[in-house]
């Protein structure tokens, strides 16, 4: 059986991004962990961006086979997104790339590690467009901007589920739900 060396050198890069973060993370290391020589790596990726962005491209793929494990054609739209944006949070605080990209952010402001947020938050918002527009096609939801609403809809779920507790009691899961189906399907404007 051959070996696959590119997509050892990829887990070997995860492993590493994930442990080390991008700014501590060398092609030594992920030489090493991978068990090839440094220009084993360079027959494949041209640097260590590039490298990054493998990698980022495979944890988007991932997180969209996440949420769409949870999505049935069957169910409401705020249904299917409350189920996705959970399945979405719990992939993102168990993915320990993620989570050290976040970290990475708050204490050392990588660039890399910042763009590599910011491409799991464009891959959630187009996710969640994407089932916007499915949801205007089919009548459920009034018309609307699908990119914006899918942003307010990600931000109010991040608010609920991660800002709110530092300071509030946290809402458990059904809590969550109740409170983004009140937002953003109900309104505040009286019937």
């Amino acid at each position: 059986m051959a070996i696959d060396r590119r997509q050892q050198i990829v887990n070997a890069a995860g492993k590493s991004f994930a442990l080390f973060g991008y700014k501590a993370t060398t092609m030594d290391q992920v030489a090493k962990i991978a068990n090839v020589g440094k220009g084993t790596i360079y027959t494949f990726f041209t640097n260590k961006e590039e490298l990054f962005h493998e990698i980022m491209k495979k944890l988007i793929i991932e997180m969209k086979q996440v949420a769409e494990k949870v999505v049935d054609p069957n169910q409401l739209f705020f249904d299917n997104l409350n189920a996705a944006l959970e399945q979405l949070l719990d992939f993102r605080e168990e993915h320990e790339l993620a989570l050290k990209l976040s970290h990475e952010v708050r204490e050392i402001g990588t660039p890399m590690a910042l763009e590599g947020i910011q491409q799991i938050e464009k891959a959630v918002v187009g996710y969640i467009q994407h089932q916007i527009q499915l949801a205007i096609d089919k009548g459920e939801i009034k018309p609307c901007d699908p990119e914006m609403t899918a942003f307010v809809m990600l931000r109010l779920y991040m608010a609920l589920t991660v800002e709110w507790k530092k300071t509030h009691e946290p809402l458990d899961k059904q809590q969550v739900a109740e409170k983004l189906r009140f937002y953003m399907q109900v309104g505040l404007a009286p019937e």
